[in-house]
């Protein structure tokens, strides 16, 4: 989009009443007007954040995001890092996050984190914690990696369902000590779901569990060249809803199929459109499947997700495990995916000697200090 076109739909995202715009990339700041934008948003009275990979912001860019009323940055930080460096394919990246995250701070832009939580970077996460702390954070983003562009090339990062019963109780222990050290420690919305700890890592006060995938609902992505879809994950070609160039968004978020698919029609319940284990769960009307865009790159269809706290716990508790085998690699495509069938067994079925990367509560390197926590 032109600079225009871009103002344009900043003043239709206030005129239908978005209260925050975050920009994201790629890279926000690779477009020269960027700042400008970030303005008008603030101008229309919408709060503006920024994600971004950190690498090589200026600190005269820090100051003028300041000055363009940015009032917080997340930084992507996956690991530590030889960790981070190696899945962002970028030597030196690490470091660079971790200079930009000074000046934002030096600048007076809050600083948060956000962090792929997979195999590689889990064992990690509280060595991480420890440099984030330092580093000046306020939050911290946990989001589960799955097989969507280059991570549909490399399964040995993805967990399988079962492994979310190593991840959680770790997740809970860093949060338990954020919340004494002052930073909220949250999940995205592609991991959790019902489990013990839903409530700690879903809300700042520990009151708001999981309600269900929020695209179309209260939250909107919009691509470069205008494309509109529910959430800015969703693989385009099945999501896309129109284009901001060809149609007004309050239009387009009033009529397009590919964006009400979570708004009910009064009738039919969620749960119709649901399958598998999902269909028959007990949250299933509230849940509604957990994340539509995890569920769309696992399964190539929404309405079935595997990575659910709740759903691993209840087949342990039955004595059984839940296992993704790739069927279908991913085309090479912008937000490509693979595509997986799931295999339900006994617990105690001996692991595949092909997947030596499984993840288990011995891998996790806790820092000195942390024992009695």
């Amino acid at each position: 989009m032109s600079t225009a076109e871009a103002l344009d739909v900043v003043d239709q995202l206030a005129e239908v009443g978005i209260e925050e715009v975050t920009l994201i990339g790629g890279e926000a700041f690779l477009r020269p007007d960027w700042l400008q934008i970030a303005a008008a948003i603030t101008r229309r009275g919408m709060r503006c954040t920024v994600t971004t990979g950190g690498y090589k912001l200026s600190a005269d860019m820090a100051k003028g995001m300041r000055d363009a009323g940015i009032q917080q940055s997340s930084i992507s930080i996956d690991g530590m890092e030889t960790t981070h460096d190696d899945l962002r394919g970028r030597r030196g990246s690490w470091q660079s996050c971790l200079r930009t995250a000074e000046r934002l701070h030096d600048a007076g832009v809050a600083v948060a984190c956000n962090t792929q939580v997979n195999r590689r970077t889990t064992v990690e996460l509280p060595e991480l914690y420890e440099v984030l702390l330092d580093a000046g954070v306020v939050a911290w983003q946990l989001q589960l990696t799955v097989p969507m562009g280059r991570a549909a090339d490399q399964p040995e990062l993805l967990f399988q369902p079962s492994e979310l019963l190593v991840v959680f109780p770790v997740l809970e222990r860093i949060a338990r000590r954020a919340a004494a050290d002052g930073i909220f420690v949250y999940t995205a919305n592609n991991l959790g779901y019902h489990g013990p700890d839903e409530r700690l890592l879903r809300s700042p006060d520990g009151t708001t569990a999981w309600q269900g995938c929020q695209a179309g609902v209260t939250a909107l992505g919009i691509e470069a060249d205008g494309t509109i879809k529910g959430c800015p994950s969703l693989p385009t070609a099945d999501y896309a809803g129109g284009n901001v160039r060809h149609r007004r968004i309050n239009e387009i978020i009033s009529s397009a199929p590919a964006l009400t698919f979570n708004i009910s029609d009064g009738r039919s319940s969620p749960r119709d459109k649901l399958w598998g284990f999902c269909q028959t769960c007990e949250y299933a009307d509230t849940c509604r499947g957990g994340c539509s865009w995890t569920a769309h790159t696992v399964f190539g269809r929404r309405g079935n997700n595997p990575y659910c706290h709740h759903r691993a716990l209840n087949m342990e508790r039955n004595g059984r495990r839940e296992r993704l085998i790739p069927i279908e690699s991913a085309p090479g495509d912008p937000f490509d995916h693979g595509r997986f069938t799931l295999v339900v067994e006994p617990s105690d079925t001996q692991w595949p000697a092909e997947d030596a990367h499984r993840l288990t509560a011995a891998d996790v390197r806790w820092p000195k200090g942390w024992e009695a926590n």
